[in-house]
């Protein structure tokens, strides 16, 4: 299962994930695990005119998880509330086979080997959780943002 999971490009994100850095006077942090797996994700974001302006986050997880940490931070920065559920929701989509085409984020389809590990797919899933719950937590505590 791990050849046909762990693909090259995943592999790839993931490295670039690894030692990234939570931020300091975050205005939204959030922990989201994954009791099944033991996948432990923890974003901070900075926030400007209800826009994701800088993430830090860190992962206890497999190679998925920061993987999909790490495009977060790479595409997260400009988005908002609503563009980045449609993200998750897309990428959820794609992964369930509803949807073959037009990601947001076309490097998501780097995915495409998880499609077929339907029980991998909280892997993928846990770090936009942490990123929508940490967008959230900044908004409530700021709603002018």
């Amino acid at each position: 299962m791990s050849d046909a999971l762990y693909q090259a490009e995943i592999l790839r994100l993931a490295k670039e994930g690894r030692g990234n850095q939570r931020l300091e006077d975050a205005d939204g942090t959030a922990r989201v695990d994954n009791p099944l797996c033991g996948d432990r994700v923890t974003v901070d974001l900075k926030m400007s005119d209800g826009e994701i302006v800088a993430i830090g986050h860190r992962v206890q997880g497999c190679a998925l998880c920061e993987a999909s940490a790490a495009l977060i931070k790479l595409n997260a920065p400009g988005k908002d509330l609503s563009a980045l559920e449609t993200v998750r929701q897309h990428l959820l989509d794609y992964l369930a086979g509803t949807r073959d085409d037009d990601l947001d984020w076309p490097e998501l389809e780097s995915f495409s080997p998880v499609r077929d590990f339907k029980s991998r797919h909280d892997c993928v899933r846990l770090p936009f959780d942490a990123t929508l719950k940490a967008l959230k937590d900044a908004l409530e505590k700021k709603p002018a943002f």
